[in-house]
């Protein structure tokens, strides 16, 4: 039976309100790579006229995380970047992403960035979905069409991002 929006929004917030640490988020990555299995739910939501790049398919007025489509048709390298205050959870639904960990070797301040240098590279496949803690750098490097599902900590459209360059 396909996942719904609704049913995907339940079971993390169960996962979460269970247990609101590292634990809890591991939970929702395995929720999450439930769903990238489901071709329906992909097709449903994951669509490029609603997705391109990023669309808050779901906020939970409770706890504020939202789920989040993303659909990149093209090559898209991301910089190097954390989510400020917030975690986030990528899952793979479609094509590939090269990821890079990164890490702090300078901290920056108001009038300058924070240098990082990568640490590890790996590639996630679909199915794969992945857990990123506050103040985790990283970066995605897509090479063709990704369609992705991502869950936010809270609404980043509301938070200002870390100031961040590779050293």
């Amino acid at each position: 039976m396909p996942h719904t929006l609704e049913q995907l929004a339940i079971e993390i917030r169960t996962a979460l309100k269970a247990d609101a640490g590292t634990a809890g988020k591991e939970a929702v990555c395995k929720i999450v790579s439930k769903v990238l299995r489901d071709e329906a739910f992909i097709a449903k939501h994951l669509t490029a006229d609603q997705c391109k790049p990023r669309k808050v398919l779901y906020e939970d007025p409770e706890l504020g995380f939202c789920i989040c489509g993303h659909v990149y048709e093209k090559p898209a390298h991301g910089a190097p970047h954390d989510h400020g205050p917030s975690w986030a959870i990528y899952g793979l639904a479609e094509g590939d992403t090269e990821m890079t960990d990164w890490r702090i070797v300078k901290k920056g301040d108001e009038t300058s960035p924070s240098l990082v240098e990568p640490t590890v590279s790996y590639v996630m496949k679909p199915g794969d979905a992945h857990f990123y803690d506050v103040g985790v750098v990283h970066s995605p490097k897509r090479d063709g069409l990704t369609r992705l599902v991502r869950i936010e900590g809270t609404n980043l459209d509301h938070i200002k991002r870390s100031n961040i360059k590779a050293a």
